[in-house]
């Protein structure tokens, strides 16, 4: 085996193929997207090369800061909330559940694996205000709490939650059972020596099973973050951006500015530091995983 991994004959072999599709797939677009932010019109008025006024037009954008602020919240809110549910979970199947976990697992796995259209038409329906009480707004007036009935998904405060509670609902299964594969792996003898020293319940989790989740949790983290900072059609089946563009995203701003306003320049700019911003989140997780030795 290290003889083969030493010939540059045969990784090039096994290797090459699959890094220059790779290299196409994913270089090809960014570099013709490069070079698109520095143009602006469309395909049928024709391109004119503007040099860095798309950057500098990205600067002054009230919209586009509005959006990156946006969804950096969303991103720490949700993210935060998927890996905490999900470690949660996964603790509950490995030392509660144990064997009987499977069928908690699948029906909590469930919603991962629903489109997000259906998923979406269901919270809107659960918060609707006409033309008749969804779930929430039919037992608020059933408890005699009329006060509190409100369009839930047409005010930005009330909007900004309800997406963020069905991302982390929709998604949470996935990293319970991506953290529980990383309980499953963790030796027996490791666990037993820590009951035996006396660590018992959270400081048990805290000192013994959380270090040795390290690595899968920053994957996880890595995941959720890049997952949620490039958020597209969970808000878009829910809310569209709105209202107005209160619930818009990089994301969404960059689709909408280049297929709905044909401004394919600007569009590319856009998408170029949705990129950055993946970029230098997945960065900073790493390096401050090394930084604490993990």
């Amino acid at each position: 085996m290290n003889k083969t991994l030493s010939d540059w004959k045969a990784i090039s072999l096994f290797v090459g193929p699959a890094l220059i599709l790779y290299l196409v797939i994913l270089f090809v677009p960014i570099v013709s997207s490069l070079g698109l932010s520095m143009q602006e019109g469309s395909p049928i008025t024709g391109f004119k090369y503007v040099g860095f006024a798309n950057y500098e037009r990205l600067i002054h954008d009230s919209q586009m800061w509005k959006a990156l602020w946006f969804g950096t919240r969303f991103a720490l809110f949700v993210s935060a909330g998927q890996i905490i549910l999900g470690t949660l979970l996964a603790l509950l199947y490995h030392f509660y559940l144990k064997h009987s976990s499977v069928l908690v697992r699948t029906l909590i796995f469930l919603p991962v694996v629903l489109p997000t259209v259906a998923v979406a038409q269901m919270f809107s329906k659960m918060f609707a205000i006409a033309p008749q009480y969804g779930l929430v707004n039919g037992l608020l007036d059933n408890l005699g709490m009329q006060s509190y009935i409100q369009p839930w998904l047409g005010q930005a405060d009330t909007a900004f939650w309800i997406i963020c509670i069905m991302e982390i609902w929709k998604a949470m299964g996935f990293y319970a059972i991506l953290i529980f594969t990383g309980l499953v792996g963790i030796p027996e003898e490791t666990i037993e020596a820590g009951r035996i020293d006396g660590a018992q319940g959270w400081n048990l989790t805290r000192f013994i099973v959380l270090p040795q989740l390290t690595p899968i949790m920053v994957a996880s983290l890595i995941f959720s973050f890049n997952g949620t900072l490039k958020v597209f059609d969970t808000i878009v089946a829910l809310t569209n951006g709105g209202p107005g563009t209160a619930t818009t995203p990089l994301s969404i701003l960059m689709y909408k500015t280049s297929f709905v306003y044909s401004e394919y320049g600007y569009g590319s700019t856009l998408a170029l530091t949705l990129t950055l911003q993946c970029l230098v989140v997945s960065l900073l997780i790493y390096w401050r995983n090394r930084r604490e030795g993990n």
